[in-house]
């Protein structure tokens, strides 16, 4: 997610604003940063600025939060630069947290005769067959399905097959702010968040050019 340079637009303070879901701590939990780029129109990439990590952790429940960062990004040469095919772009780059695995549901299961709820079973015109020390249940179309395991549909919210994902989005960019409306924003970043547990981790790190995983 990020913004291109206006032309004429000079600031050096952003204010970012963006919703969270599905962030439980200990299973999806979340590192946040911004990150300036300059872009020489030769698709090359390079970093030149970024915020310190912010480690969003969720709470017990799932709940939707909201997170505010500011942050004075240190564009070198300002944000209008003075050729022609250089610019800078701003983004907000987030993903799971180092550490934790993403989470993966553990739920019930039992054992038995399975098939698909469109298919025909054994009291619809199929069929139950014993042999071979195994039993298997006639479908439609001659098809057989041996017994298995069958997972049990969740019962509990944290128990959904969502693999672990959350989401951020409805985020909206302030630019150009004075320091006098946001006397917080700093080089490190600040952060203010409602919905979620959290705090600042990892230093700015330009090192680290794509913060994928």
């Amino acid at each position: 997610m990020g913004i291109a340079n206006v032309t004429g637009m000079t600031f050096d303070r952003v204010e970012v604003k963006f919703i969270t879901d599905w962030l439980i701590p200990g299973k999806r939990e979340a590192e946040v940063r911004l990150a300036a780029y300059r872009h020489t129109g030769r698709a090359e990439r390079q970093i030149v600025s970024a915020s310190s990590v912010l480690n969003l952790t969720g709470l017990a429940d799932r709940t939707i939060g909201v997170v505010v960062m500011r942050w004075v990004h240190g564009i070198p040469y300002g944000w209008d630069y003075a050729d022609d095919t250089t610019i800078y772009t701003i983004e907000l780059q987030h993903r799971y947290k180092t550490g934790p695995e993403p989470y993966s549901p553990n739920r019930l299961q039992v054992y038995g005769m399975y098939k698909r709820e469109k298919d025909r079973g054994a009291d619809e015109g199929g069929g139950i067959d014993v042999g071979s020390g195994r039993w298997v249940a006639y479908q439609s179309g001659n098809n057989r399905s041996p017994i298995g395991y069958v997972t049990i549909p969740a019962d509990r919210p944290l128990d959904n097959d969502v693999n672990g994902s959350y989401s951020i989005s409805a985020m909206h960019y302030c630019v150009g702010l004075p320091a006098e409306r946001i006397p917080e924003a700093s080089a490190k970043g600040w952060a203010w968040a409602y919905g979620t547990d959290g705090g600042w981790g990892r230093d700015p790190d330009l090192t680290e050019p794509d913060f994928g995983l």
